[in-house]
């Protein structure tokens, strides 16, 4: 008897602690998103973009439909997507939410994805864009806002926190440190303490290094940047500075680029490349850096030698290193579509910070709100200060002025120009 009436308060407890939790669970939920629209609604929300797969995404769609059961989200890849987005845009099948690109603002070719795109400012959708951090948020000349940034990204450097714990070392926060820990490494038995893609300007370790330090020396100069931005041939001289860094970043000693041409590119390879374990810094994208949790597994190397490791500014700066914040991916909503209140409402459940960091972690990218410490991979931006922090959407340097940059860069780095004739080739270069 004695043993039945435990039992029965055991469950009876089992059960108030049950109750008390799902309790809690509604109480969390209430203090959250709340939906504006009648929860039995049925639509079909289509979402358009160019990843093969956005697993991430999904699950929002699934966190979504507890609130919305009715409610059908898919996602959808298309090829070609920069090219096909304005065709799929006019047709019949047009996505209800779709990926956007600061770059294509002002742009003929790209006129479509934001003529469609619904001004995701206006006060009535209610969208917390206040938590996403304001200079990534494309500036346009009518003050509308035709996309938002859901993922952000930034250049930096995969650090082997366990290598630096292990010697005794500080991840660097200057240039001159930099060059001394590539040194004390060196001295410790490192081949090679610092280590990049260099086989193509786009994604190389010398385009990653030389950006964020070229946008110091241009971000408070509205000329030099009008001046880039129309490509005048005369606005080459504002890379010298860019260029001469180039030159004593290679003449440090800092890398070594035989080693560096064996990483075949800025994904797999270098991020497999760093697992090996004997890298103690490893320049890369932000790109990269999601990949990484999914290549641990790949590794052998890491699999049986797993390491801390962590993603930290390029300090290319005798004062300290820049954070260089790019909008990653960014989201429009179609304002021709069909079921438009419903992607205003998920738009309106994502757009949290709660959600776009919870979705950023999934994916491995950046998060765009302004908390940054709730992922302990990208912390490290976080620790910069305002007064370091760079966006291109905020002073606005155009991507047809970075594609000059990262191509004179390049051929310097790589011999095929001097310092001077790549100022002179401002303007000219081609993809």
């Amino acid at each position: 008897m004695k043993k039945k009436i435990y039992v029965i308060a055991v469950l009876m407890m089992l059960l108030g602690l049950a109750a008390c939790g799902s309790k809690k669970q509604e109480e969390k939920k209430e203090e959250g998103f709340k939906p504006a629209l009648d929860t039995s609604v049925k639509a079909h929300i289509k979402v358009s973009g160019g990843y093969d797969n956005f697993e991430a995404l999904e699950k929002e769609f699934d966190r979504f439909n507890e609130y919305y059961p009715g409610v059908e989200l898919a996602y959808t890849k298309i090829d070609d997507y920069n090219n096909m987005i304005g065709t799929v845009l006019n047709g019949n099948d047009a996505p209800d939410i779709y990926v956007n690109n600061s770059w294509m603002y002002g742009r003929e070719q790209y006129k479509d994805s934001i003529n469609y795109a619904e001004d995701l400012s206006a006060s009535e959708l209610g969208l917390e864009i206040g938590c996403i951090r304001s200079n990534i948020l494309l500036k346009t000349d009518d003050a509308t806002l035709p996309m938002v940034p859901v993922f952000s990204s930034t250049n930096g450097m995969l650090v082997n926190e366990d290598l630096f714990k292990k010697e005794g070392l500080s991840v660097p926060a200057t240039y001159e440190e930099m060059v001394s820990v590539c040194k004390a490494f060196r001295e410790k038995g490192y081949a090679n303490p610092l280590m990049g893609f260099s086989a193509k300007e786009k994604t190389s370790l010398f385009t990653l290094t030389s950006y964020p330090y070229f946008c110091s020396t241009v971000a408070h100069d509205a000329e030099a940047v009008k001046k880039l931005n129309a490509l005048e041939s005369s606005a080459g001289e504002y890379m010298r500075p860019t260029l001469e860094k180039m030159k004593q970043f290679l003449s440090d000693g800092c890398v070594d680029l035989d080693a560096c041409a064996a990483i075949e590119n800025n994904y797999d390879a270098v991020i497999l490349r760093f697992f090996e374990g004997d890298v103690p810094m490893m320049i890369c994208s932000g790109d990269a850096v999601s990949g990484t949790k999914k290549r641990e597994s790949v590794s052998e190397a890491f699999t049986a030698n797993p390491f801390t490791y962590t993603f930290a500014p390029i300090p290319m700066s005798d004062e300290g290193a820049y954070f260089l914040d790019l909008p990653n991916l960014q989201f429009s909503v179609n304002k021709e579509s069909k079921n438009l209140d419903v992607a205003n409402e998920f738009m309106r459940f994502l757009i949290t910070s709660r959600e776009l960091n919870e979705m950023a972690k999934n994916k491995g990218l950046m998060s765009p709100t302004k908390d940054l410490s709730f992922n302990s991979i990208y912390a490290a931006f976080g620790n910069i200060p305002e007064s370091r922090i760079l966006s291109p959407e905020e002073f606005g340097l155009t991507d047809d002025a970075v594609i000059q940059l990262r191509m004179a860069v390049y051929d310097f780095a790589t011999g095929k120009m001097t310092i001077d004739e790549a100022v002179a080739a401002y303007g000219s270069f081609t993809q």
